[in-house]
């Protein structure tokens, strides 16, 4: 699997570039996985749900499934919150893991900034930033890709990781 990070600051419009960026993976035929790193707590639960209930019972994992979807949620309790790596080896095999958040994580990443926020630039603290999308002009040595032109971060991002062929290799019938 090939990972791809994005990085910026809060409001900058990670999620948003992601959401437009995913259906375009998918039509160039890539298998397209997400993983999300919350800094704060978080539950997709609710209070009052069985799932829930279990929960705060005390159960370390609690699976839901469905014929639409099924998800598993594990406690942490007292346990260190894992890393990236650790959680790359749970997710099912695809092409493309689009990671938002951890951001030091030794992966490549694109920074999106954003001029009007007043924040500085991230890169030149992060070696592993490979470009910078952007919505106004930006002075660095990096590649600057236009924030609003969803292709060219897609083909940029193919590229730097040679999906293009794997792409290709994968879903071509064999001759």
């Amino acid at each position: 699997m090939k990972v791809f990070g994005f990085a910026g600051f809060s409001g900058t419009g990670k999620t948003t570039l992601i959401e437009q960026l995913i259906p375009r993976f998918v039509a160039r035929g890539l298998r397209v996985s997400l993983i999300k790193h919350a800094h704060h707590a978080f539950d997709i639960d609710k209070p009052g749900k069985d799932s829930f209930r279990h929960r705060e019972a005390g159960a370390a994992e609690v699976l839901i499934t469905s014929s639409q979807r099924w998800v598993l949620m594990h406690e942490l309790r007292d346990e260190a919150e894992p890393d990236l790596a650790t959680q790359l080896q749970r997710m099912s095999p695809c092409d493309l893991v689009l990671v938002e958040g951890y951001k030091h994580a030794s992966i490549p990443k694109l920074e999106i900034h954003r001029p009007s926020t007043g924040k500085p630039l991230l890169h030149p603290l992060d070696p592993d930033i490979v470009a910078v999308a952007c919505d106004a002009p930006v002075s660095t040595a990096l590649p600057v890709l236009d924030l609003n032109d969803y292709d060219s971060i897609v083909a940029f991002v193919v590229g730097r990781l040679g999906l293009d062929d794997a792409a290709r290799v994968a879903h071509d019938p064999p001759s």
